[in-house]
């Protein structure tokens, strides 16, 4: 807006300047023009009249011609074929323009602007045919010149300035008309960020507290669909829970006797016991989920070496053949959340045995504000187009299309990531399979207080 602004105005002062400087030199050269018509012929009939009693009054009568300053004349007679300046000294026929001395001596009347020693001049050229004689008078054009240049220069400034007010004024009315918008923009964004208690408060203009309150139904909307499903999803995995346990326990006794089974049965067998257990991990999974979306679960934060707790997990969960590394010093303690730590890396250990034939490198490093934990794969990678959809809820990568994934372990991760102030992502390693890294804000024990998950 501000630039429309300022380019309308400029374009409108920039054209009336132009109609004005156009006007005014016109006008100014038409004058000028007229002024020094007039007295060239005047002084043509002077002429006219001293020459018809005397020609040999000529010189003498250049001589004390009037021309106005800064000017000069020039006579010619055809009897003699002679001219006769009025300074011989400074001016002479070969000052002006050679056609327009030519055309005059033709028999036409006529006038011509001209440079003449780097100034601007008007010449006028008067055919005496009484007297068979050609008068030239030329007129300087330097007032005009310095009235227009000095009018041209206030037109240029008064351009500028004229646009530069419109930019402020288009600054100022932006603002008032934007201010509105940008606080529906930055409740937007608050929204997307998951404060969905964020609303709009009145306005007092009636066209703005419709946008208001149409704002702020919507956002009512959303939340309780979102609200109604979170809690549909939640309620369909507690009562989920107790039949999928059920179920579990049977296969555990029916396992027991799997040998008794004939070969097809046996493999019947395996495939509802596969399915089972992939249930069942769904369904733990959609429950951290609703617990996540719900904001259930109090941070249960404690002071810890997160190099000491990440190889801890991997060797409790039969993952230590991963080669460790860290750039954690063993006196480097932070204050974190140990079952979201917990659940990060064991996610990401499991997604990596599951999809891309186990863990190869687990990585822990830090900077000032920052703690990152890198997880490395021996598999194919993760197509560059597949990165950030592997993180959506239920979505697989080509290489888990056939596995007994549920799909939402690396949303769980991610979920626990934000809580942590950090995020998740994947790149590639440098021996060609994944490498997925999880970043989170750093708290040291003097500051625990400063940050709280969300």
């Amino acid at each position: 807006m501000i630039l429309y602004f300022g380019l309308a105005a400029f374009a409108a002062a920039l054209a009336l300047s132009i109609v004005t400087y156009a006007s005014t030199r016109t006008y100014l050269l038409r004058q000028r023009t007229e002024f020094a018509t007039r007295q060239a012929f005047n002084n043509a009939q002077l002429v006219r009249t001293v020459i018809s009693l005397n020609s040999g009054d000529a010189g003498d009568l250049m001589s004390n011609i009037r021309s106005e300053r800064g000017g000069y004349a020039v006579l010619h007679l055809d009897e003699s074929d002679s001219f006769y300046p009025q300074e011989p000294l400074r001016f002479t026929q070969s000052n002006l323009p050679i056609q327009f001395v030519a055309k005059t001596l033709s028999g036409v009347t006529g006038r011509q602007r001209f440079i003449f020693d780097g100034e601007p001049y008007e010449a006028v050229g008067v055919n005496i045919k009484a007297i068979n004689a050609q008068y030239f008078e030329a007129f300087p054009l330097n007032d005009v010149a310095r009235t227009l240049s000095t009018i041209r220069n206030t037109l240029s400034v008064g351009v500028l300035l004229i646009t530069l007010t419109a930019g402020f004024f288009g600054l100022s009315i932006s603002s008032r008309v934007l201010r509105p918008l940008r606080r529906v923009t930055s409740a937007a964004t608050d929204i997307a960020s998951g404060g969905l208690d964020i609303r709009l408060a009145d306005e007092k203009d009636p066209e703005l507290a419709k946008l208001a309150t149409s704002f702020n139904n919507m956002v009512d909307a959303v939340q309780s669909r979102i609200q109604r499903e979170t809690r549909f999803a939640s309620d369909v995995s507690h009562e989920l829970r107790s039949p999928v346990t059920a179920l579990a326990t049977a296969i555990e006794v029916l396992q027991a006797r799997r040998g008794e089974f004939s070969e097809r049965n046996q493999q019947a067998f395996d495939i509802i016991a596969t399915q089972v257990r992939r249930f069942d991990r769904t369904v733990l999974d959609l429950l951290e989920l609703s617990r996540l979306d719900a904001g259930a679960g109090a941070a249960d934060e404690e002071t810890i070496n997160l190099a000491k707790l990440v190889q801890q997990i991997a060797q409790r969960h039969g993952f230590g053949g991963a080669k460790f590394a860290s750039t954690l010093n063993s006196n480097d303690e932070t204050v974190l959340d140990r079952r979201r730590i917990e659940r990060i890396v064991l996610n990401l250990l499991e997604n990596a045995r599951d999809h891309a034939g186990g863990a190869t490198a687990i990585l822990v490093t830090s900077d000032q504000n920052t703690l990152t934990i890198s997880i490395e794969d021996q598999g194919i990678g993760v197509a560059q187009s597949e990165r950030e959809r592997i993180f959506e809820r239920f979505a697989r990568g080509t290489s888990s299309r056939n596995s007994t994934g549920s799909g939402l372990g690396l949303a769980i991760v991610q979920e626990h990531a934000r809580a942590l102030h950090g995020k998740a992502w994947v790149e590639t390693s440098s021996s060609g399979g994944a490498r997925f890294m999880v970043t989170m804000a750093r708290k040291s024990p003097q500051n625990a207080d400063e940050l709280q998950p969300q």
